[in-house]
């Protein structure tokens, strides 16, 4: 998962976290070679749906997709949605390349999703406002110690670029296992709360995953080591 310094939206260049991390698989590195370059996000231009996938639908977009089993439940879920997904982490993307061409032939190939392999906010900065019915932020990389606080995503630069680029009634997750960046997520979005509505009624309603959200494998392992896991939504509220 990557990182960003907190500030004007416009200006998040510098980028956190490994790229690569063991070699590859043969059959994961034919994916990186083959499947990847036919369904990777354009390096220019806007990115539309219409761009993309050839026809206007509603678009989902995941920062820091990890092994990609979220967006490949969630594109499997809903066919007729468009998917992107942004991770720097080269063994992620191949992961994630594995779901999408059908786990070996054991599911169909997923159609509806696109990959950048790279920094998710230069992406997302080429979205046109309004766009989006879905973000995604599962178990970014915590930055605990707070001398490294402005290296979290959850900043309020990458905030206010996740609300210009929500359509109104657009939908936020957050998911995390870490209390210290729990508190600084919940104190960033409090400053938001002009554009953000918590969606939560009870503490049961962070406590429990909500339906549609498949668990993953940073969830799977912060429970195998005793950490308590939180589930955020926010709509983007209205102008």
């Amino acid at each position: 998962m990557t990182a960003h310094k907190s500030g004007d939206p416009t200006t998040l260049n510098r980028l956190y976290g490994r790229a690569k991390g063991k070699p590859l698989r043969v059959g994961q590195q034919a994916l990186v070679d083959t499947l990847l370059p036919r369904i990777a996000v354009p390096e220019e231009g806007e990115v539309t749906a219409q761009a993309l996938f050839g026809h206007d639908c509603p678009l989902h977009f995941e920062i820091g997709f990890g092994g990609g089993e979220h967006m490949a439940f969630r594109a499997d879920l809903l066919p007729d949605h468009g998917f992107i997904g942004a991770e720097p982490f080269l063994n992620g993307v191949a992961q994630a390349l594995t779901h999408i061409d059908g786990d070996g032939g054991a599911h169909p190939p997923l159609s509806n999703v696109r990959i950048h392999h790279g920094d998710a906010l230069e992406v997302l900065r080429r979205i046109p406002d309004g766009s989006l019915s879905f973000l995604y932020l599962l178990h970014p990389d915590p930055w605990p110690k707070a001398r490294h606080a402005k290296r979290r995503m959850m900043n309020d630069g990458p905030i206010e670029l996740f609300a210009a680029k929500l359509r109104p009634g657009g939908e936020f997750r957050f998911g995390h296992d870490h209390p210290i960046y729990l508190r600084h997520a919940l104190m960033v979005m409090r400053r938001h709360a002009d554009k953000f509505e918590w969606l939560a009624q009870t503490p049961r309603d962070f406590q429990k995953r909500p339906g549609g959200w498949p668990e993953t494998r940073y969830e799977a392992k912060a429970r195998a080591q005793g950490h308590e896991v939180w589930y955020f939504r926010f709509r983007r509220r209205p102008d």
